[in-house]
């Protein structure tokens, strides 16, 4: 079977190239070019090394869903991971990056069911191409991003609960960003994760959508996504308490990336049908960098 496959590959390929797991996940978010792992330079050593190990996972079993062609496959090499995610907590897990993980759910006492939610999130996306509504979208965006919030703000530390709900907010607020950025290279996998009774009220179809046909209706309908995304980051923010703004800098620092990846798809046009917007490393850099200072 595949999922094992996966696993032993990873493991084998550790042992050809003579790297640690550590070794493996920084490899694997190097990769990805991610802004997420922009920050992280920022980071304490052991704080980075545990956030590089959880985004390595959140790769990994992302990359199941995207990378797999047929879902009863995907479907069983996330079932394989569940595997691997209780192997962290109680058993030896054979996947690099889950053995990355063992020595970081242990000092930030992350919790098992936050990594499971994560895969959870990931299934979604083989059985439901289609969201009816933004109630349903924010379970999906909550289980792949919003858990990912809340798994980060225990690495970077805090003292008041509230910065949980800054940490779920702004994971809301960096999954809406992706999908407003990416709707063409999502319609090009047939989803799409606009909300369609939002869709219907600016007078979208999907089929508008499938075949990249841009319209006035389709600025305003992501004029519309944009506006609520910064509601999202502004939401978050206002929770962020002053004590805990130090320790969750690196989250800040995110959102400054992020935000200016909102800017640059409105500034665009909305052209997102087909193109992609990104950022060059040394101005994510620099967003980075005064962010760091700002906060």
């Amino acid at each position: 079977i595949e999922t094992v496959g996966l696993g032993h590959h990873a493991g084998e390929e550790c042992a050809v190239l003579n790297m640690t797991p550590d070794q493996y996940c920084e490899d694997k978010c190097r990769s990805s070019g991610s802004s997420f792992t922009s920050s992280f330079r920022f980071l304490t050593p052991d704080r980075r090394r545990a956030m590089t190990a959880l985004y390595a996972y959140c790769r990994e079993v992302d990359d199941v869903v995207d990378e797999c062609s047929d879902a009863n496959v995907a479907r069983t090499t996330l079932n394989w991971w569940r595997g691997e995610v209780a192997a962290i907590f109680g058993g030896k897990p054979t996947h690099p990056v889950c053995q990355a993980l063992v020595p970081v759910v242990q000092q930030f006492n992350l919790p098992q069911e936050h990594l499971l939610e994560i895969i959870d999130g990931m299934e979604m996306d083989l059985d439901q191409p289609r969201y009816a509504d933004f109630k349903s979208l924010q379970l999906y965006c909550y289980r792949v991003a919003s858990v990912v919030g809340l798994l980060s703000a225990e690495i970077f530390g805090y003292t008041d609960r509230n910065t949980l709900k800054y940490a779920h907010d702004l994971g809301i607020a960096f999954q809406l960003t992706n999908i407003i950025r990416d709707v063409g290279e999502d319609a090009r996998r047939k989803r799409i994760y606009l909300p369609m009774d939002e869709m219907q009220q600016f007078g979208v179809t999907a089929a508008d959508i499938l075949n990249a046909k841009e319209t006035e209706a389709f600025r305003k309908l992501m004029a519309f996504q944009i506006a609520r995304a910064r509601r999202y980051y502004q939401q978050a923010f206002d929770h962020l308490p002053a004590a805990d703004r130090k320790a969750q800098r690196a989250g800040l620092i995110m959102a400054e990336i992020y935000q200016a990846v909102l800017n640059e798809v409105e500034h665009s046009g909305c052209h997102v049908l087909n193109e992609r917007v990104s950022l060059t490393p040394t101005y994510k850099l620099w967003l980075a960098i005064k962010a760091w200072l700002k906060n």
